[in-house]
C-alpha cells in the first residue's frame, strides 16, 4: 500500500465502517484495513454510533498505525444516550468520506488482504453494480445452508433469486460500488433498529437497473454471533418488504399464477397479497393427499362476498407460471 504523496487528493477507496459496542472485534477488523494489499489510495471512514465500550479507544489507537501506513482516517460520530441504526451510521461514514469507490465493512468481520484490489477491479469494470465476495463463516457451522447460498449462486441467480427469504444475494459486508452510483441510488433508510436498510437500498437499487456482481474468491470472515445487528430485524418485516417488492416486479407480468403449496407458507403468502393481486391466483397446487381432497382454501378474512374460494390441485393438474412458497431452515 503506497503512502498518500497528496493528501488534498480525494483517495480512490473510502472504507466505510459504522461501529456500536465492537471492542471485542475492533483489532482484528482494523488489522485487516491495514494488511490491505491494493497500492492505492485508501481511506477509512468511522463513525461511531454513541458506543459505550471502548471502541473509540481502539479506533484512536489504530488511527495513528493507519495513518503511518498512508491510510487516511476519517472519524466521526455522536454520544447521545442510545444509537440511531446502521443506516444512518452508514450514511455518516459515506458523507464524511471522499473516496471515489466505497467499501462497506462491519466492524465484527475481516476482511483478506486482496478484498480491495479485485473488488475495485470488478467495479470499474461494472460502474452501475454492487460487487459482493464470497465469504467463509465464523463460526465455520454456524448457517451452513445460507453460507453456501451465498458463496454458490450463478452469476444469473444473482438477480433471479432476490425473492427469496436471504435477502440480498450479496450479503452487506461485502458490498463494494462506486459512489456516484451510490449517490444515485441511496441513501440508506435511517429507521433505526429493526429496519432492514441494507434489503431496502438493494431493492432500490435492482429498480434503477442496477447490476449485481460476485467476486468469485473468499474475500470476507463474516461473523456469526448473538449480537449481529441483523437479528434485531424481525421476520414479519422483511417478509412485508418481500411481497410488496414481488408484486411491484414480477406479478404483474402475469395474469394469473398458482401458488405451489396449499401450507401455511402458501396461504401466508396468498393472505399477504393485495386484493388485486389475490384475484390472479388461480389455484394452489401440493402433493399433500389431505389438503388435495379439501378442494380449496377459503381466505376466511376476506372483506369480499362470496370468500374467495381457491381450488387446490395436485401440481401435475396446476398450470404455471408458479409462485413456489416453502420454507427452508439456514
Amino acid at each position: 500500500m503506497q503512502a498518500h504523496g497528496d493528501r488534498a487528493a480525494a483517495p480512490q477507496v473510502s472504507i466505510i465502517l459504522p461501529v456500536y459496542n465492537a471492542e471485542l472485534w475492533l483489532d482484528e477488523c482494523l488489522e485487516s484495513v491495514l494488511q490491505q494489499d491494493f497500492e492505492g489510495s485508501m481511506e477509512l471512514s468511522v463513525f461511531n454510533d454513541a458506543s459505550k465500550d471502548k471502541s473509540m479507544t481502539i479506533i484512536e489507537k489504530w488511527k495513528v498505525k493507519l495513518e503511518n501506513s498512508g491510510v487516511l482516517v476519517v472519524i466521526g460520530g455522536h454520544d447521545s444516550p442510545s444509537p440511531r441504526g446502521v443506516g444512518y451510521s452508514k450514511n455518516q461514514a459515506i458523507a464524511q468520506s471522499s473516496g471515489s469507490y466505497l467499501c462497506f465493512l462491519d466492524s465484527d468481520d475481516v476482511m483478506m488482504p486482496q478484498r480491495v484490489r479485485l473488488q475495485l477491479e470488478a467495479a470499474a469494470q461494472h460502474p452501475t453494480s454492487i460487487v459482493g465476495c464470497q465469504v467463509r463463516r465464523d463460526p465455520p457451522n454456524s448457517t451452513e445452508r445460507y453460507t453456501r447460498w451465498i458463496n454458490q449462486l450463478a452469476p444469473d441467480q444473482l438477480l433471479t433469486q432476490v425473492f427469496t427469504s436471504n435477502g440480498p444475494t450479496v450479503i452487506m459486508p461485502t458490498w463494494f460500488c462506486s459512489r456516484a452510483w451510490f449517490s444515485y441510488v441511496g441513501p440508506f433508510d435511517e429507521g433505526g433498529q429493526g429496519e432492514p436498510e441494507d434489503l431496502l437500498f438493494f431493492y432500490s437499487h435492482l429498480r434503477k437497473g442496477g447490476g449485481v456482481i460476485r467476486v468469485d474468491q473468499s474475500l470476507l470472515l463474516y461473523r456469526y454471533h448473538p449480537n449481529a445487528a441483523t437479528h434485531s430485524v424481525l421476520e414479519t418485516t422483511i417478509w412485508t418488504h418481500r411481497v410488496r417488492f414481488l408484486e411491484e416486479r414480477a406479478l404483474p407480468h402475469w395474469a394469473t399464477f398458482t401458488i405451489w403449496n396449499a401450507g401455511r407458507q402458501g396461504r401466508r403468502l396468498y393472505r399477504s397479497l393485495t386484493a388485486g393481486m389475490r384475484r390472479k391466483v388461480v389455484a394452489f397446487c401440493d402433493v399433500d393427499e389431505n389438503k388435495i381432497r379439501k378442494g380449496f382454501y377459503c381466505h376466511e378474512d376476506s372483506q369480499e362476498r362470496p370468500k374467495p374460494r381457491v381450488p387446490i390441485l395436485h401440481f401435475r393438474a396446476a398450470r404455471p407460471p408458479f409462485v413456489i412458497c416453502v420454507k427452508l431452515r439456514v
